[in-house]
């Protein structure tokens, strides 16, 4: 993984986070690091009848049964055949496990607060409350995700 530093233009002091960041059907999307407790290559998942189509089934990942999300599933996205760049982003958010499936993770960056704006309206209404902000790195757009709003959209049953 590369790291970036990512400060804000003005000279006011401001929180400095690191974040993760990996690719979605073309689009850079970040998460705190903090809520990510490892990223794992994709190795066999099993499919569970009758879940949610989001949910790809479940993976055994470090002695734990974790549930998938396939995010291109849950963000409306085709689905895309896994390939050596797929990742597994396994996240923890009030004691609950699961795996987020996503095209690609390579990227650490450390993201001032200041260069992360609240999503627009029209934007946070599309995107079910996931979207905590939006990220200019450079020439790039990154939409910064809500774990805790991820985490909870998977059933009870299976996180």
């Amino acid at each position: 993984m590369s790291e970036t530093s990512v400060v804000s233009p003005s000279s006011a002091p401001a929180s400095v986070q690191p974040y993760i960041l990996f690719g979605v059907a073309g689009t850079a999307y970040a998460l705190k690091s903090q809520d990510v407790l490892h990223i794992e290559m994709l190795e066999h998942i099993t499919p569970v009848p009758n879940a949610p189509s989001y949910v790809e089934g479940v993976v055994f990942s470090r002695g734990q049964v974790v549930p998938v999300i396939n995010l291109r599933a849950r963000f409306g996205f085709e689905r895309a055949t896994t390939t050596l760049r797929s990742r597994l982003l396994v996240v923890q958010h009030d004691g609950r496990r699961v795996g987020l499936l996503v095209d690609e993770s390579r990227e650490f960056v450390r993201i001032s607060d200041a260069v992360i704006k609240p999503p627009q309206e029209a934007i946070g209404g599309l995107s079910g409350n996931y979207l905590e902000g939006v990220a200019t790195l450079g020439d790039r757009i990154v939409l910064v995700l809500s774990v805790r709003e991820i985490v909870e959209t998977v059933p009870t049953a299976l996180a």
